[in-house]
């Protein structure tokens, strides 16, 4: 049968396969386009020809019915199927120009992302022993975006924001942001705007826990040659700033020009900036010299927790929690659990910080068996991972009543379950890394 002839019938398939599609049969589309790749791979088994000439339709045709597989199978609700035709279409045989297989690639590494279920790695077997596999299809998702990010890079597609959105979605779900700050930092310059380019890297690195790094990064973009105004830079560097007591005094000048930016505006970020600023004037307080410096920065530090909790209504749990621990650490014992009564009462007892806060100022107050009580109402409605803590703060709360069968008991249980815990994770700890040399042949 000669090309023409050939082309004719694909197109024909093809067409048939549109009509169906137009039906609502989805199914019976893509077993209709399945039969013209399974037509062409057998026609051609040494290779799909480059040069069919102009009059043929074959290639055109072809295209079409690649990237409309993968579309029949995910309306058909066949999301195996679709993960199988997306890494057929894939294969070099059909000789697809760059922008089509980027486009495949692309619309690959989002259904693998957001499909929401798991399928079975791809089976590379033929590939050369040092390659790397995908385990998973987030890790085959990082994979298929780094190729597009190194085609970019070698300027054989344009360039697609989107492809570093959805990358900065997969490597925070892999929990791999420094992997994320390298291929940023490998970009060309001019791909991304400087200044935003500083900004991701911070949250890179901050996410990835090299809180300094951060900081140095926040700082260049908030230099008066970059952009002194910018308010998430402000916040987060003053967040970081508050973590550490030697930049504490940073950290409040950071929330100070976050506050003087907003003017009449936000008033959740009016909220948050007022509640970094009290986190850093807190931090202050703790190693300033004198007891007039201490006393003043802690009534100011209390002065912008209280506005950020009014500005938010007492809603906010964070800014309560926060004013609530700054009272209990000025022995303000009364403010502090009048807030941590009202923390536990938003939350529901969801969250196991604000358990372990009240318990404290009710040990505080040397009201230890009300703090025990708390401490088993914790325990009652937290999972198992999470009760070390609890359990300790529990054996503490026993040994100053004097319980000390009580106490032994609670350490028992708490070496028990860290036991169980440590060999829990040494064993199925997984780290999604993916090959990131410049050797390795997917990125050829």
């Amino acid at each position: 049968m000669s090309i023409h002839a050939i082309s004719l019938l694909l197109e024909a398939i093809f067409l048939k396969a549109k009509c169906l599609q137009g039906l609502g049969r989805f199914k019976e589309a893509a077993q209709s386009c399945k039969v013209i790749l399974d037509i062409v791979e057998s026609s051609f088994a040494e290779g799909f020809p480059e040069n069919l000439g102009a009059d043929c339709k074959l290639q055109e045709t072809l295209n079409r019915a690649v990237e409309l597989l993968p579309e029949l199978w995910k309306l058909a609700d066949a999301p195996r199927e679709t993960i199988m035709s997306y890494r057929r279409a894939l294969l070099p045989c059909w000789n697809l120009d760059a922008e089509t297989t980027a486009k495949l690639q692309k619309e690959f590494a989002i259904f693998l992302l957001y499909c929401g279920g798991e399928t079975c790695p791809p089976n590379l077997r033929s590939q050369m022993g040092s390659s790397f596999v995908p385990r998973n299809n987030i890790e085959e998702a990082i994979l298929l975006l780094m190729i597009l990010l190194r085609k970019v890079a070698l300027k054989r597609i344009e360039w697609d924001p989107s492809i570093l959105d959805h990358l900065s979605f997969a490597f925070s779900i892999a929990g791999d942001l420094s992997s994320l700050a390298t291929q940023i930092e490998e970009l060309l310059p001019g791909i991304i705007n400087r200044k935003e380019r500083y900004h991701i890297l911070a949250l890179c690195y901050y996410g990835a826990g090299e809180d300094l790094v951060a900081l140095n990064l926040l700082r260049t973009l908030l230099s008066g040659s970059e952009d002194p105004k910018c308010l998430p830079a402000l916040l987060i560097a003053s967040k970081i700033c508050g973590e550490y007591p030697d930049l504490a005094e940073e950290g409040a000048t950071f929330a100070s020009r976050a506050l003087e930016c907003l003017g009449d505006g936000c008033d959740q970020m009016e909220s948050t900036a007022n509640c970094l600023l009290g986190i850093s004037l807190s931090a202050q307080s703790k190693v300033a010299i004198t007891d007039f410096d201490r006393a003043t920065r802690q009534a100011k530090a209390l002065q912008a927790l209280v506005s950020a909790a009014r500005s938010t209504n007492m809603r906010d749990l964070s800014i309560l929690y926060r004013l609530s621990l700054e009272y209990a650490e000025q022995r303000k014992l009364n403010a502090a659990h009048y807030y941590a009564k009202m923390l536990l009462k938003l939350e529901g007892g969801s969250n196991l910080k604000g358990w372990l806060l009240m318990a404290r100022i009710l040990s505080a107050q040397k009201r230890y068996e009300d703090a025990e009580t708390i401490l088993n109402a914790a325990l009652d409605q937290t999972g198992k991972w999470e009760q070390g803590e609890l359990l300790r703060t529990k054996a503490k709360v026993q040994l100053v009543q004097g319980q000390l069968k009580g106490a032994v008991e609670t350490y028992t249980h708490l070496l028990a379950a860290l036991q169980v815990q440590t060999k829990t994770f040494s064993s199925d700890k997984r780290f999604y890394k993916v090959c990131l040399s410049p050797s390795c042949p997917f990125l050829l």
